[in-house]
C-alpha cells in the first residue's frame, strides 16, 4: 500500500511547490490539494467537521494554479485534486486545465472529483443542489469526450456543445484516473458509471465493508484510495486487508514549523507498519 498526504494550499502557509518538494523528498507518493473557490459568509450549510469552519477553506489558492506549481517542483510525486468541485466548474475549461496539468507533469495527475457539501457555494455558481449529482456525471462524461477526441461533441441535459477542438490532450491514456469522492448512498453507483476508482473518507462508518461490495459489482478494476486516514498502524492494516491502494492524511495548513510535526507523526505510523 502507498501513502500520501492532503493539504489546503493557503496563501499564508507553505507555498504549493515547496510542500510538494518536501513530501516528495520524504518518500510520500502523492499530494492532494483541496478546492474551494470561496465560502459564502452566510454559513448556512452545516460543516460535517464541527461548528466552526476552519479559515483555510476560504484562503486557498486556485486548485490548478497550485497543482501546476507542485508539478514544476517535483519529478516523481503524484499530484491530485482532493477533490475538484466539478459541479462549480465549466467542463470545457476544466477539461483544458486537467489536460494541461497532466501534460506539464508528465502524466502524474490524479483527478479526484466531488459534488461538494456547501449548498450556498454551489448556488453562487448557478448549480441547483438538488440536481448536482446528475450535473457532476454529465460534466465528467463531457470532459472524457474532449480528452479522447480530436473533435468532440456532447449533447446532454446540462452540457451541450458541437464539434470543438481542445488541446493538449492528457499525457495519461485515455485520461488521468478519475477518483470519485464521497460516501453517500449513491457513491458506488457514480464510481461504476464514470469513475476509475473510489476516493472516500476514513470517517465514513461502513467504508471498509462497502469496498468489497463495490468491487463485486464492477466489470473492471477499480482503484480505491482513502483520505482522512489517521496516523495509526492498525488503521493501515485494515486498509491493506481491504485492498486499498493508497492511504492519505490531511496535513495542517501553515508554515513548515506547523506542517513538519504532523508529517513526522504520519511517517512514524508508516514506519511502525513497514518496519522502515
Amino acid at each position: 500500500m502507498e501513502f500520501g498526504v492532503g493539504y489546503f494550499p493557503t496563501h499564508d502557509g507553505m507555498r504549493p511547490g515547496e510542500i510538494a518538494r518536501r513530501v516528495e523528498e520524504r518518500g510520500q507518493t502523492a499530494l492532494y490539494f483541496a478546492e474551494h473557490t470561496h465560502i459564502p459568509a452566510a454559513r448556512e450549510t452545516p460543516w460535517g467537521g464541527g461548528r466552526d469552519l476552519p479559515r483555510k477553506y476560504w484562503h486557498t489558492y486556485d486548485l490548478f494554479v497550485a497543482l501546476t506549481a507542485a508539478a514544476e517542483a517535483t519529478t516523481r510525486l503524484r499530484i491530485g485534486s482532493g477533490v475538484c468541485l466539478v459541479v462549480e466548474r465549466d467542463p470545457i475549461i476544466t477539461a483544458k486545465e486537467v489536460a494541461s496539468v497532466d501534460h506539464l507533469s508528465g502524466g502524474r495527475f490524479e483527478f479526484g472529483i466531488g459534488s461538494g457539501w456547501n449548498r450556498e457555494e454551489m448556488r453562487n455558481h448557478g448549480t441547483d443542489p438538488r440536481t448536482r449529482l446528475a450535473l457532476l456525471g454529465e460534466r465528467v462524461r463531457a470532459m472524457r469526450e474532449i480528452w479522447t477526441h480530436d473533435e468532440a461533441t456532447f449533447h446532454g441535459k446540462y452540457v451541450n456543445f458541437d464539434r470543438i477542438w481542445s488541446w493538449p490532450k492528457p499525457a495519461q491514456q485515455p485520461w488521468p484516473p478519475i477518483l470519485v469522492g464521497g460516501g453517500g448512498p449513491t457513491a458506488e453507483q457514480r464510481v461504476l458509471e464514470y469513475g476509475d476508482g473510489w476516493f472516500p473518507q476514513w470517517h465514513d462508518p461502513d467504508v471498509l465493508t462497502r469496498i468489497p461490495a463495490l468491487r463485486a459489482r464492477a466489470d473492471r478494476h477499480l482503484d480505491v484510495q482513502m483520505l482522512s486516514v489517521p496516523p495509526d498502524p492498525k488503521a493501515f492494516e485494515q486498509l491493506e486487508s481491504a485492498g486499498v491502494h493508497r492511504a492519505s492524511c490531511w496535513l495542517p495548513s501553515g508554515p513548515w514549523s506547523v506542517v513538519e510535526p504532523a508529517l513526522e507523526k504520519w511517517e512514524r505510523a508508516i514506519a511502525d507498519l513497514t518496519g522502515r
